[in-house]
């Protein structure tokens, strides 16, 4: 019985002292609305806290005191920390808004009007500075094809042909 124990409880205490630290992030062309459209799910709490060190304020992302304030901070920060160029040209995204969904955040981009591409480079260094164990996973959908990538901090560029 004690070894079952061990076991079962073993996982759960190392999970606990060396947490996990993941974000995701989509990238997907509509061709008919000729936009880039991306999404970053980012755990709340790590978000919360990376906004929290750079502004020296108190914020609270999931029920925000003054939303417009809140917003500003996580376009900034997203502004400072994800960059996007097709076929060697930067892409200026205009931040969409962020929604909470149980423990994550859903932060929305949005690059219009963007012609067909045939390369997107990406670079990805979101909470890299708050966890040195940081990894991203990058989904992009072009043309119903989908490709995918794991970035592991220090790493934050990759490239997508298409």
């Amino acid at each position: 019985m004690g070894v079952l124990l061990f076991k079962w409880w073993l996982p759960a205490f190392i999970s606990a002292v060396h947490p996990f630290y993941m974000s995701v992030t989509e990238v997907r062309y509509n061709a008919p609305r000729k936009s880039l459209e991306v999404s970053c799910r980012i755990f709340s709490d790590d978000l919360e806290n990376a906004l929290k060190k750079r502004s020296g304020q108190p914020l609270d992302i999931i029920k925000p005191k003054d939303r417009t304030a809140a917003d500003s901070l996580v376009a900034r920060y997203l502004r400072q920390h994800l960059f996007l160029t097709a076929d060697g040209k930067p892409l200026s995204l205009r931040y969409m808004g962020y929604e909470i969904s149980e423990d994550a955040t859903w932060c929305f981009l949005e690059c219009t009007p963007l012609a067909p591409f045939r390369k997107l480079d990406i670079r990805n260094d979101i909470l890299y500075a708050e966890h040195e164990t940081q990894s991203h996973m990058i989904h992009v959908i072009v043309n119903d094809r989908r490709q995918s990538t794991k970035l592991d901090n220090p790493a934050s560029a990759t490239a997508f042909t298409f």
